[in-house]
């Protein structure tokens, strides 16, 4: 096994916060298929688009009886003015701690923009089946087309 969870694993159970204070896990959806899709920040073009482009869809999501879940590092409160200000559908939870979910998955890691070195999220995807296993990845996404990809391989799944 790698050291970072891969398809066939579980999917780490590891608590983060919603921006109603409240707290999530992959645990609180066990029965239901899941789509956690990480994205870098708030109220980034990018990131923006991704959002309302899953929002879009969480209908048909639901449909597929398929739960939907953002996750940044981004605090509750910036995640509650992200909500309102683009009217988002799917749920965001903040993965803000240390040795937080995206640590566990390895997507927390050092990146380079400009010559500069930062650590940052890289753009992925986990849909997790009923029984809270990785049954597919999408690494270092590119948003156009993204969430419809998301939901045909969810709907198969």
């Amino acid at each position: 096994m790698s050291a970072f969870p891969e398809v066939g694993d579980t999917f780490p159970d590891i608590a983060m916060e919603t921006p109603d204070g409240g707290s999530v896990k992959a645990s609180d959806f066990a029965g239901r298929k899941l789509v956690v899709f990480f994205y870098p920040k708030d109220n980034t073009p990018g990131c923006t688009t991704e959002n309302i482009d899953f929002s879009g869809l969480k209908d048909q999501f639901d449909a597929a009886g398929v739960s939907l879940l953002g996750v940044s590092k981004d605090s509750a409160k910036k995640h509650q003015n992200f909500i309102a200000k683009h009217d988002l559908k799917a749920p965001l939870a903040s993965d803000a701690e240390e040795n937080g979910l995206s640590d566990a998955l390895g997507i927390w890691t050092e990146k380079q923009n400009y010559g500069r070195t930062y650590m940052g999220m890289v753009r992925t995807t986990y849909l997790v089946d009923a029984e809270g296993k990785i049954a597919q990845v999408w690494n270092k996404v590119k948003v156009k087309g993204h969430a419809e990809a998301v939901l045909e391989a969810a709907k198969a799944l």
